[in-house]
């Protein structure tokens, strides 16, 4: 009985293979056949893409990622430059739908302006990646010579706008005649007073233009203000002293550095000639104000303590930037319309030019970007009168291109009617000029400021003080 099972559980499995070889045979065939049947209709729908709009891609490519690094330092209130660098992003973005263009934004503050420049400088040395660099137009000198920034040339001149900028602020991003910095912000110095206090003392504006007017101001406001605890001239005695003795210098003619042959290790470069006859000359001016009774206020320069003290009336005339205004928050209209502003630093004589200093920061590339032509692309767009304006004239900074300073468009006017006495100030920035933008330049700030100092307490006469600030000078220069 047993057997007769088996034979018959056989002869049903064998007829269940041939049904199912058959089965899997039409399955092979059907299969190919809708694969052939595939095959040719993406052919012929790829042949259609070619020259049809009607095809496209079913899921389009992911964007490449692109961080753009940014480091600054802070000017005045907090992610200032980020504004300005978020509104050139978005340009960018729209020029180039394939990336992703992120920006990371670092913003070093607190720090004293040698610590801020020495970090940017270890951040590069060390490798970081940064594809943005804010510098102080003094400090460019030293990046560029230890090779930490790329040389911006064939940028500008495919760009073409080089010819907008004011001479010194385009002269301000040059190293050994590379471009390596574009000069975005600007500031002059000239002369501030309260118009009620010279009315209460007698002393007609005017007399602040010349040396011996301003001499005789000083005298004047000084015995009818001191008695009410304001003093009536200030004088810098701060770290930033020199910045207010150039303009003396090179109004009289002078420089501070000339370049000069023979150097031990180096063809020409530069040797100290601020202690020329016209160095001492500026100098003794210096000397003539505190032998009138001027005292050197040793409170440092910026939108702080001693701009405050101005807008509090602690000084009736002030010489100080043109950032000053920040420092009027708190004052009414009526005060504000009080104020008087003189674009110039005091002449010898109406015969001679009036100079002041501009400082301001650069942007510049790292050698160190990984995105050397969209750092290009967003500074450009930085540079466009129509973003660069509007945050100048929220800032209050003044502009580096002709076309904002000295131009009737929308934008010019905008900063015309945002920025006080903005008229005034850009009228100086012809006569001004630019610090050295040479490694060794803090060294002789430096000696200079000592210099100023022996002067300042009686120490040493203007030409002493001067010949042995030159001598640690040249030695810092390598001769």
């Amino acid at each position: 009985m047993s057997c007769q099972i088996s034979e018959k559980s056989l002869k049903a499995v064998s007829v269940a293979f041939r049904i199912m070889g058959k089965i899997i045979y039409l399955m092979i065939v059907t299969f190919i056949i809708i694969s052939v049947t595939t095959v040719t209709t993406a052919l012929v729908q790829s042949e259609q893409f070619k020259t049809s709009s009607y095809y496209v891609l079913a899921s389009p490519q992911q964007k490449e990622n692109a961080t753009i690094t940014a480091l600054v330092q802070r000017l005045g209130k907090e992610d200032m430059v980020q504004a300005l660098l978020n509104d050139a992003v978005n340009k960018v973005r729209s020029n180039h739908s394939d990336l992703a263009i992120n920006l990371k934004y670092i913003e070093l503050h607190d720090l004293p302006p040698a610590e801020t420049k020495d970090q940017m400088l270890r951040a590069i040395t060390n490798g970081t990646n940064i594809d943005i660099i804010s510098l102080d137009q003094i400090w460019l000198g030293e990046f560029a010579q230890k090779g930490l920034l790329t040389d911006l040339t064939n940028y500008t001149e495919k760009w073409g706008r080089s010819s907008e900028w004011y001479e010194s602020n385009l002269d301000g991003g040059v190293y050994n005649d590379k471009i390596y910095g574009i000069w975005y912000e600007t500031d002059v110095r000239g002369t501030w007073y309260w118009k009620d206090l010279l009315n209460q003392t007698n002393v007609d504006p005017d007399m602040l233009k010349t040396w011996d007017g301003y001499i005789a101001a000083a005298k004047k406001l000084n015995t009818v203000l001191r008695p009410q605890g304001i003093e009536g001239v200030h004088l810098t005695g701060a770290s930033h002293s020199p910045d207010v003795w150039y303009p003396y210098l090179w109004m009289l003619g002078g420089a501070i550095l000339e370049s000069k042959p023979g150097h031990p290790t180096k063809d020409f470069y530069w040797y100290p000639s601020y202690n020329s006859s016209e160095g001492v000359k500026a100098l003794e001016f210096i000397q003539d104000q505190v032998e009138a009774g001027i005292k050197p206020q040793k409170i440092p320069v910026g939108i702080g303590e001693m701009d405050r003290e101005f807008a509090n009336k602690k000084f009736a005339v002030m010489i100080e930037g043109s950032w000053m205004p920040g420092a009027w928050s708190n004052l009414t209209r009526q005060q504000v319309e009080n104020i008087g502003f003189i674009p110039m630093f005091p002449v010898p004589d109406n015969k001679t030019s009036t100079s002041t200093l501009m400082g301001g920061w650069q942007f510049s590339i790292p050698v160190t970007s990984l995105h050397k032509d969209i750092a290009w692309e967003i500074i450009e767009n930085t540079l466009k009168p129509e973003v660069l304006s509007p945050w100048l004239a929220k800032q209050g900074f003044l502009p580096t291109q002709t076309t904002l300073g000295q131009g009737t468009g929308p934008y010019a006017d905008h900063l015309r009617k945002s920025i006080p006495f903005y008229d005034d100030m850009i009228s100086m920035i012809p006569d001004g000029r630019g610090r050295p933008n040479i490694p060794e330049y803090q060294s002789i700030a430096e000696h200079l400021r000592q210099a100023l100092d022996e002067v300042y307490y009686g120490i040493k006469e203007p030409r002493q003080a001067l010949d042995d600030a030159a001598a640690k000078s040249a030695k810092a220069l390598g001769w």
